[in-house]
């Protein structure tokens, strides 16, 4: 697991421990079972305060993607193996629509895409 933090980022550290976190257990990077570091021991190793890696750690188990198991530690959840198959569901009925509407694939994932966008706060292009 390697991750990296730029302090001239406008992205929060917390945030950028977030979702390189989630990228890597999306990616299957980091499997269902892998025992993530500590707080303090991640919080050490990247410069960070513990608050701000114990807030990616909760915003990361609140999205279902780790479980922290008491004293046991933090662990990557099976939860986002779940939560990626209701994606591809939610894809699959979504295809459904738009071919049903007539719309183009590209004029599809256009749609997607400002979707995405807004949903994690930015504009779209």
């Amino acid at each position: 697991m390697i991750l990296t933090i730029s302090a001239d980022s406008p992205v929060p550290p917390y945030e950028q421990v977030r979702a390189q976190l989630a990228q890597q257990i999306i990616e299957r990077k980091l499997v269902v079972g892998t025992r993530l570091p500590t707080v303090r021991r991640l919080a050490a190793d990247l410069g960070l305060a513990t608050n701000t890696v114990a807030r990616a750690y909760r915003e990361l188990e609140e999205a279902g993607l780790v479980e922290t198991r008491g004293r046991a530690g933090t662990f990557v959840s099976a939860a986002g193996e779940r939560g990626r198959e209701r994606a591809r569901e939610a894809a699959r009925q979504y295809a459904q629509t738009v071919h049903s509407l007539g719309i183009e694939p590209e004029e599809a994932l256009r749609i997607v895409q400002a979707a995405l966008q807004a949903s994690d706060g930015h504009q779209p292009g």
